[in-house]
């Protein structure tokens, strides 16, 4: 039985092509890519990469400086932050957050829409495996671009269940029996009416969007198209914590706000969803509201 895409690429000793990250005695991070006969530069001095190809990971060199580095494989969500960028990254903190909760699975059928740099499609082709799908659309095709070379390093050629293509997903979505669609894109609710009709019953829709205004327009639209279960949203936050004998406390730094996410499940065709028993507060919908039910008309 073959490996997995890309599972050779992460055990065993360091080989020519490898991704290595040198971590210094201050915990910063270097990242470059194993040649044989090239040497690593740094202002404390340089060392051979000759000197880790064929050691075994978590080896410590020595620079002509005489300062250690520690050698190990960078993991995907180190690579995601130091990968060439076309457009922003989803951060690690929220692809496993839609990893978790949009329910990826091994063999999953997925859409994606908005590549940006392809750290979110790594995190998906790694989850669902080379008997699972992932179509990712991208407007841009200098960010597809830039993506497919950041996905194809990671892995170390082309992945067998990945298809990207280049345009606007409502107007080129062909793909049908889709398990989860994951939309990052500025306006979600333009491609509603076209990846309700590619999820399969009980498929999850997750979005990704980055203002208030973006995640209250996609909720409401979702509940106006219909077809789906009421939509859940959140947001994360990653606090470190500084842990030095009994000095133990809060990282002054946080990852804070990078993004909303939502979630809404995708009922049986002609099933109406269940009305909400929750009414808005009154005011909810203010005089400049232009969003759904902006007629009046009293929201699900």
């Amino acid at each position: 039985m073959s490996e997995p895409t890309g599972a050779a690429r992460r055990r065993g000793p360091f080989k020519v092509g490898d991704q290595v990250q040198l971590t210094d005695p201050k915990g910063r991070h270097y990242t470059f890519t194993l040649e044989a006969g090239k040497n690593f530069h740094t202002h404390k001095g340089s060392f051979p990469h000759d000197e880790l190809i064929g050691a075994p990971e978590g080896s410590v060199v020595r620079t002509t400086g005489n300062v250690a580095y520690l050698a190990l494989r960078p993991l995907l969500p180190d690579y995601v932050l130091s990968m060439p960028r076309g457009a922003a990254v989803v951060y690690p903190k929220d692809a496993g957050q839609i990893l978790a909760f949009a329910d990826i699975f091994p063999g999953a059928r997925v859409v994606e829409a908005g590549v940006g740099s392809g750290s979110l499609s790594s995190f998906l082709l790694r989850a669902i495996g080379d008997q699972g799908m992932l179509h990712s659309y991208e407007r841009r095709e200098d960010f597809a671009e830039i993506a497919q070379q950041n996905v194809e390093r990671y892995f170390g050629g082309p992945h067998p269940a990945w298809q990207l293509t280049v345009g606007d997903l409502q107007d080129n979505l062909s793909d049908t029996e889709v398990d989860r669609v994951i939309l990052d894109m500025l306006a979600p609710w333009e491609c509603l009416e076209a990846v309700s009709k590619a999820l399969v019953p009980g498929g999850i829709l997750c979005c990704y969007v980055a203002t208030t205004t973006q995640l209250a327009r996609t909720v409401e639209s979702i509940r106006e198209i219909g077809g789906f279960n009421e939509p859940t949203a959140w947001e994360s936050m990653i606090r470190n914590w500084h842990i030095e004998g009994l000095a133990v406390r809060p990282d002054h730094r946080m990852i804070g706000h990078t993004g909303f996410l939502l979630t809404a499940r995708r009922l049986a065709d002609g099933v109406e969803p269940p009305m909400r028993r929750r009414r808005p507060a009154k005011g909810a919908y203010g005089e400049d509201y232009s969003g759904p039910n902006a007629d009046g008309g009293s929201p699900r």
